[in-house]
């Protein structure tokens, strides 16, 4: 039997992250000679269903699709604030007590979240809900430089569009490297982004007079290659240890060592980028790494290239400038 994915639609729906699991799996492609995979379109309540763009669906099957599912996707939330019903709920956690894969796109993480299902699991959503998500679900563990995120049989993805690349990801974990190229063809997408570009949108966070939690980021930053440990960061921002934790998360959505790593992988990306001539050890040295192993551990936790690939990929000179 092919794969069975169930989509959900749900009111307020967000009609991108919904199209993009569509084109995925609800497109015949004869031309790749395998069983595609099968797919209903599952209703959260009942409708008609409006979207976003003025649109209005009438969905044929409700929720009890779900327990025939093989993967459920989760195309978008409308709020994240908004707690999913209760039917809904109980319906994933049957889902995934029985292993059905579950995924999810952009704000889609909150209702697995309000399911439980990402209690103590890694995980992503948009950037702009990492502190919110963190606020109301303390154990989920936020991956914030990811694409998406595979933890067991659970999957969440970062931005509207990342879901594409994390859709690209079930079909080349369930079919091979060779047909998911073929379909991204099809979609002009990058055949394989590997899940492992860091989301390449700039979140800055700027210097407030007086704050010292952000005079201590920007501090670290101009010194990243020495050794920072909780106390000696509290300590320069003139805190106690649990004061400058508090803090330092209201602020980030992220623990000052989560954020510390992610800047100092960021750093390394940023060297290996734009200074062809430093090798992997100097360049793990720089950015405060350590060691060469270090530097390619914290690559593929968080989904990205090897770092001698990523230089291949995204090498790049500096600009010059000339007097």
């Amino acid at each position: 039997m092919p794969h069975h994915v169930a989509i959900l639609a749900y009111d307020r729906l967000c009609t991108f992250e919904f199209g993009c699991a569509i084109e995925l799996f609800a497109l015949e492609r004869p031309e790749l000679e395998v069983p595609w995979y099968s797919y209903a379109v599952c209703a959260a309540e009942p409708g008609p269903l409006r979207a976003a763009g003025g649109l209005v669906l009438q969905v044929q099957h409700g929720l009890e699709a779900l327990d025939r599912a093989d993967t459920i996707v989760i195309p978008g939330w409308r709020g994240a604030d908004h707690v999913p019903g209760a039917e809904l709920v109980d319906a994933l956690r049957r889902a995934h007590a029985r292993g059905a894969r579950l995924c999810s796109i952009c704000s889609g993480a909150f209702v697995l979240a309000h399911a439980g299902l990402l209690d103590g699991k890694r995980a992503t959503t948009h950037w702009r809900y990492f502190a919110q998500l963190a606020a109301g679900f303390p154990t989920i563990r936020i991956e914030a430089d990811a694409l998406y995120v595979q933890d067991g049989t659970i999957v969440t993805s970062a931005g509207s569009a990342a879901g594409l690349d994390m859709l690209l990801h079930l079909v080349r974990s369930d079919f091979g490297v060779a047909i998911a190229n073929q379909v991204a063809q099809r979609l002009v997408l990058p055949a394989h982004r590997d899940g492992d570009q860091a989301q390449q949108v700039a979140r800055p966070l700027p210097s407030v007079e007086g704050d010292p939690v952000a005079h201590t980021m920007d501090w670290i930053r101009e010194n990243m290659r020495a050794a920072h440990t909780l106390a000696s960061m509290a300590q320069q921002a003139r805190m106690g240890v649990r004061t400058f934790q508090r803090r330092f998360k209201d602020r980030t959505g992220l623990s000052p060592l989560d954020w510390l790593v992610r800047e100092r992988v960021a750093l390394a990306a940023q060297l290996l980028e734009t200074r062809p001539a430093l090798g992997i050890e100097a360049i793990a040295d720089l950015a405060g790494l350590g060691s060469a192993e270090s530097l390619r551990r914290h690559f593929r936790s968080r989904g990205m290239a090897p770092p001698a690939r990523y230089r291949r990929q995204h090498q790049r000179q500096e600009p010059t400038t000339t007097a």
